[in-house]
């Protein structure tokens, strides 16, 4: 068994407080947004999403973030995966992003809708062609023989001339946020949370948690 005990960093890079965050949290995520940007973040757009079935069970994975707008956070994905499935039942979610290089993460709960099938058609339209050809080829989360099974149906759709449109079990979601969580890594683990709780009247209310 592994004992990670000495595994651990001090943080030290900024300090942030309730005074100097914008009173809107979607303008605050785009501008935490911007500097990951701007530091040349590797895929600062990969989110953790976690979902919750049925059943009570939880189930996360790494998605990529495509577009913000000031309702929320929106991603696109196969209807038919363990994810869409969940969320059929059960749209609350949670996403999470950790931005290591900028020592932040910024937490968010809320409920998933989805968006237009026009959007997921316009979005679907700009990817490379592979991509596309992977979205209409693979049964996503479904067990398969093996991997040959998906390279033959993408020998198979490469020697098409007809162009590849969105499959209707493919589209957007977007996230609602209902909470959202600003975190910055300070030394001798007392960091700073900028929590956003959205009131009844979808105004936002803003606070300081402690570590």
């Amino acid at each position: 068994m592994l004992n990670l005990t000495e595994l651990r960093k001090d943080y030290n890079k900024e300090t942030i407080d309730v005074d100097t965050f914008n009173a809107n949290p979607m303008y605050q995520f785009n501008t935490w947004f911007q500097q990951a940007i701007d530091v040349e973040i590797e895929e600062p757009n990969a989110m953790v999403l976690s979902t919750v079935n049925s059943l009570g069970k939880p189930s996360s994975r790494v998605v990529l973030l495509k577009h913000t707008e000031a309702e929320g956070f929106i991603f696109f994905t196969n209807y038919l995966s363990r994810k869409g499935q969940d969320i059929e039942k059960n749209t609350s979610v949670s996403l999470l992003f950790f931005w290591k290089e900028l020592e932040r993460q910024v937490r968010i709960e809320g409920h998933v809708e989805k968006k237009s099938p026009e959007l997921a058609s316009e979005y679907f339209k700009s990817r490379p062609y592979k991509s596309q050809i992977a979205a209409v080829i693979s049964p996503q989360s479904q067990e398969i023989p093996n991997r040959a099974f998906l390279d033959q149906k993408m020998s198979e759709l490469e020697n098409q001339t007809e162009p590849i449109t969105c499959p209707e079990h493919w589209g957007g979601y977007i996230i609602k946020p209902e909470y959202m969580e600003f975190w910055q890594g300070r030394a001798n683990r007392l960091h700073d949370r900028i929590a956003y709780i959205k009131n009844s009247d979808l105004s936002w209310r803003i606070t300081r948690l402690a570590p």
